[in-house]
């Protein structure tokens, strides 16, 4: 630079070159457990897996399948069980609020506040989509506002025998609803004696309203939407805690099944592990004998209490 009209050299000063800092996802709370080392003979990429025959209680299938887990969306069937058990008039308009905004996992929704749907709308979303501001709305608006609606998912827990279930929200966004694989087909047996919850979550795609704009909503689940599979009910679900996790009926090879699988590796690997053991069925000559089933791990005392001080522990 020049100063006076004289050349002046002033030394440039480095600065450090700014490094972004990886923070690496938590595992899930399976992983975490070590579920997801367990070998099976379908080389599945789901921490617990159960395949029952819903007519005889048959097991066909089961790996992990008394470890309690979040279950994420999964929720959102006991959701639709309380919801329908209260009878509440379905074309009532309801509208999406503040309160339903998700504190817990900050995920977005297309569902913006002020938005007025009719309770038969938000629990189609809710099961379809996994619409999470539908399923809060749905919760909130149950006389007693939502303390009242947890208690009563947690009291239908207890009356279907799901023991190792527990409930805190109607979403489930919160890692401490859990439940395990023997528990969720309890649940799907009972949701899938509801026509109105079989209709909505096999439904693959519904236009709504939202303040004045025609809104397009699909199902979560790929196997409804492809066609190739004749399924009954069914429900998706992740956070990173609880993985990624699928809940099915379905009829395969003349045979009505029930599918679970939690804390499932990949985006997509709950799905494929679903086809793998459909082909099983579809295919295997050892099929009428049943499948071949991998050792469960043993299950800490408490259950689903257990597991809800393991994860205060870990900062879950």
């Amino acid at each position: 630079m020049l100063k006076n009209g004289k050349r002046q050299v002033v030394a440039a000063q480095r600065v450090a070159p700014v490094r972004a800092v990886f923070t690496p996802a938590k595992p899930s709370l399976g992983e975490a457990m070590g579920l997801r080392d367990t070998e099976d003979a379908l080389a599945l990429r789901s921490s617990v897996a159960l395949v029952m025959d819903q007519g005889s209680n048959e097991v066909l299938f089961q790996k992990n399948a008394s470890a309690v887990l979040p279950i994420a969306s999964i929720t959102k069937l006991m959701t639709a069980l309380v919801v329908m058990d209260a009878r509440l008039p379905m074309d009532e308009v309801l509208t999406i609020s503040e309160e339903d905004r998700d504190t817990e996992k900050h995920s977005s929704s297309r569902l913006r506040f002020g938005t007025q749907l009719t309770r038969q709308e938000l629990l189609l979303l809710a099961l379809m989509s996994s619409e999470n501001r539908a399923a809060s709305a749905l919760g909130r608006n149950y006389p007693g506002g939502l303390p009242s609606f947890v208690q009563a998912m947690n009291r239908k827990a207890r009356e279907l025998g799901m023991n190792d279930s527990h409930f805190v929200d109607s979403s489930g966004l919160s890692s401490s609803n859990v439940s395990s694989a023997m528990d969720l087909v309890r649940m799907v047996n009972a949701a899938y004696r509801n026509p109105t919850i079989r209709e909505f979550s096999t439904q693959t795609e519904h236009e709504v309203n939202v303040l004045g704009r025609t809104q397009h909503y699909v199902s979560t689940n790929r196997l409804v939407r492809g066609g190739n599979w004749d399924i009954g009910l069914q429900k998706t679900g992740f956070i990173s805690e609880a993985g990624q996790c699928l809940v099915m009926q379905a009829r395969v090879q003349g045979r009505n099944v029930v599918m679970v699988f939690l804390d499932s590796a990949g985006k997509l690997s709950r799905f494929a592990d679903a086809n793998r053991v459909k082909d099983w069925l579809e295919h295997s000559p050892s099929q009428q004998h049943g499948f071949p089933s991998s050792p469960n791990l043993t299950q800490r005392p408490g259950g689903a209490h257990a597991i809800l001080a393991s994860q205060q522990a870990r900062g879950i």
